[in-house]
């Protein structure tokens, strides 16, 4: 067997070589860990916005929140059908209207939508997590609204003390910023229920009802009060599910993109890879031919050189993972495809997606050495120390 150290002196003496190939497959890394990230960021983002013990009602056949509409008389019903099977009593559930406003993005000329949340004074006491970071919660009935920390400096208006129209002619002032850990809560504008239903003609209902249960485990019991009830018309899932289901149709189209994207970047990485080895076979006929006087066999050559490719593949593959970690710390706005609005996210990056990425490189490491390492043990040793 070849000792190892001789691939990594042959690496190390080839430095230009060397170093374009492991770029080639450090972008190819780069964007496949990058996609998978953006994939997984996009669930986390939603997946935040949930809690185990919580439920969501909606209007049944309705897919979304936006989709939905329930009499407001309703939410009493739905939150007495939650007591009976176990709720929380501070406070059970919430009832809130779901709408998107366009909004004029600040730093660009562009406009895009933002979603806007109509809410009770009880929606803080429902969600324990957001909490106001800079100025103070919104007074109910008042025209006044709290932004989520992702999109304050985002758009034009939202930055506390100022203003915008959440309907032509219907101006809100925004008086504090809100933070939830990362959710989709903070790519959300929360304004007083009563004024984004009379601004959009929404009287007399909501959009959904939350509800707090004693424990997750509950669940079906209250699903089956809920659905059961035909005079209703309603349905009943986990807050988890919908986000879940609310994050498939984005996460698969990123993940979809990146991998094809980063299947092509391959493709073109291990041609790079295989021309790279074969110039190294080329030039090194003279090494091969003593290494194979020295005794080393067809396959000992074989191993070396196809090993030698795999460690050129991982060098590359350790960098484009460590590149593709660093943005852990940049954050990206998406419409998201269950209501249309601009949700503010960051790259999710785990274990599982860094070990894929650097076996991925390892693998186009295999394909691209193969056919070289072939050609190297098929080499004369004696028609090699004449070349």
């Amino acid at each position: 067997m070849i000792p190892i150290k001789y691939n990594v002196r042959n690496l190390i003496v080839r430095k230009t070589t060397t170093v374009a190939a492991a770029f080639g497959l450090a972008l190819v890394v780069f964007v496949f860990a990058s996609a998978q990230m953006l994939g997984n960021g996009i669930k986390k983002t939603l997946g935040r916005s949930a809690s185990p013990e919580n439920a969501i009602v909606l209007r049944k056949g309705s897919s979304s929140e936006m989709e939905s509409g329930i009499e407001e008389q309703q939410v009493n019903l739905v939150l007495a059908q939650a007591q009976q099977v176990g709720a929380s009593k501070e406070p059970p559930g919430v009832g809130e209207v779901l709408v998107v406003i366009l909004l004029d993005k600040l730093g660009t000329s562009g406009v895009s939508n933002v979603t806007v949340r109509g809410v009770t004074e009880r929606a803080f006491d429902f969600r324990r997590t957001v909490k106001i970071t800079e100025g103070r919660a919104a007074k109910p009935g008042a025209d006044e609204v709290v932004v989520g920390a992702g999109i304050t400096s985002r758009f034009k208006g939202l930055g506390i003390g100022q203003s915008f129209e959440l309907k032509k002619n219907r101006p809100v002032k925004v008086v504090g910023v809100f933070a939830d850990d990362g959710s989709s809560f903070e790519s959300e504008v929360w304004a007083d229920i009563n004024s984004v239903r009379t601004a959009f003609g929404r009287e007399g209902n909501v959009s959904s009802i939350r509800v707090r249960l004693d424990a997750a485990s509950k669940f079906d019991a209250f699903k089956a009060l809920i659905e059961q009830n035909r005079q209703l018309g309603l349905s009943a899932q986990r807050e988890a599910d919908y986000y879940e289901k609310q994050s498939e149709a984005t996460a698969t189209f990123l993940t979809i993109m990146g991998t094809m994207i980063a299947v092509l970047f391959g493709l073109g990485a291990m041609i790079g890879a295989t021309i790279t080895m074969n110039a190294q076979v080329a030039n090194r006929q003279r090494e091969i031919g003593t290494l194979r006087a020295l005794g080393f066999s067809r396959r000992g050559i074989l191993v070396s050189f196809l090993l030698e490719s795999v460690v050129l593949s991982l060098i590359g593959g350790g960098v484009g993972a460590i590149a593709a970690l660093c943005l852990k710390f940049v954050k990206i706005t998406m419409l998201n495809a269950g209501t249309w609005a601009e949700i503010v996210f960051s790259f999710e990056p785990t274990p599982e997606i860094i070990l894929r990425s650097v076996l991925l490189a390892a693998v186009m490491g295999i394909f691209g050495g193969f056919l070289p390492a072939i050609r190297a043990a098929r080499i004369s040793p004696i028609e090699a120390m004449r070349a």
